[in-house]
């Protein structure tokens, strides 16, 4: 064997691992320039914020039907949340809340509500606490009054997602800040609000439009009828006969919608709700934690949207539904990705109707 010895070197030609790449630096990239290089954040260059004008007539007000507001103040805070929307689309600071605090109580996991509510508040410039059912004393006995009046000391509004709606009524009654519902199971008022946005964007006008909902007849159906209803809109609910609406939710969607020049109706024949309909909407078949699910799927099984109802609707009809979405359940893969589905610009604005709110409410 030869050794080494201390005057001997050997010469290693250099290799590079294939795995590894060279990573261009700024200058390298091609047609860089001097603004690629550098961001300025902050000082004295900084944007201002520019001037939003809105009433105050819904500070302090709570939320918890989507008949708490009048069909005015509904369209009013539609038009804030398109306001909003051209703001965030085109870089326009917004934080017009700062050093406000949202406090969110949910009993209910949650993607779009809770994170375009935390995302929403970021971006005007406060910030939001979220509050599980494993964060809250209730669970051990505190009582909601009691959790009310404390949280109105720290917070500057709430919103709660709730099963039983009467414990988002305590929950209000015994607050001083406003209380928004995130959902509860007498209906879901952020999510229409939202959805009338998505309906003005894509038809210009609300009044006159017409809605099929098809599916069960459950806190999504209940507040598309109320809140279609205060501004126009006609709603047709089409569900079996063992899955029908509250029938008080519907008289009294129909009294509103005398004032309105809407129409209510509700029938068990999915097709002929969706007859002429401007929008074709639906909900999950099945919710989380709801009991005899096999029994509920196979009635609401004839109230799937299929390219054959979408084409009993306007050529012009678009297909909305709130998600979650199991796709080849309620609705066909094929419609819930076609090109009338708008499922995901309906979800983004959930974003911007909640900002709207949130600057409406909190004072």
């Amino acid at each position: 064997m030869h050794h080494l010895s201390a005057a001997e070197t050997i010469d290693i030609e250099p290799t590079t691992p294939t795995f590894l790449q060279p990573v261009p630096s700024v200058q390298q990239l091609p047609g860089a320039s001097i603004q690629d290089k550098t961001v300025v954040l902050g000082g004295p260059m900084t944007t201002t914020q520019p001037a939003f004008t809105l009433s105050t007539r819904l500070r302090g007000r709570h939320v918890l039907v989507d008949t708490d507001l009048s069909g005015d103040e509904i369209l009013e805070v539609v038009d804030t949340a398109a306001r909003i929307k051209r703001m965030w689309k085109t870089g326009q600071p917004h934080a017009y809340l700062a050093g406000k605090t949202l406090g969110l109580i949910f009993q209910h996991p949650s993607t779009r509500t809770r994170v375009s509510l935390e995302a929403g508040m970021a971006q005007l410039g406060g910030q939001a606490i979220f509050l599980g059912v494993n964060d809250l004393q209730m669970k051990r006995g505190e009582t909601i009054g009691d959790t009310a009046q404390i949280l109105s000391r720290y917070v500057d509004a709430l919103v709660a997602r709730v099963a039983d709606h009467d414990d988002l009524v305590t929950l209000a009654t015994s607050a001083t800040i406003p209380v928004l519902n995130g959902l509860s199971d007498k209906c879901h008022p952020l999510q229409v609000y939202a959805d009338l946005l998505t309906l003005k964007e894509n038809f210009g006008e609300l009044k006159g439009l017409k809605v099929a909902y098809l599916g069960d007849g459950n806190n999504m159906a209940h507040s598309l009828m109320l809140s279609g209803a205060a501004v126009g809109v006609s709603i047709t609910i089409a569900a079996p006969a063992t899955l029908q609406p509250d029938p008080s939710v519907v008289a009294h969607a129909q009294w509103l919608a005398k004032s309105s020049g809407a129409t209510i109706e509700v029938t068990t024949d999915p097709f002929a709700a969706a007859k002429d309909a401007d929008a074709v909407y639906t909900d999950v078949h099945v919710s989380m934690g709801q009991e005899d699910a096999a029994g509920r799927a196979v009635a609401l099984a004839p109230f799937k949207v299929t390219s054959d109802i979408m084409a009993t609707a306007k050529n012009s009809a678009i297909f909305m539904h709130c998600l979650p979405m199991h796709r080849d359940e309620e609705v066909a893969a094929d419609v819930a990705d076609g090109a009338q589905s708008i499922i995901f610009d309906q979800a983004e604005n959930r974003l911007h109707m909640h900002k709207a709110l949130l600057l409406h409410t909190i004072k």
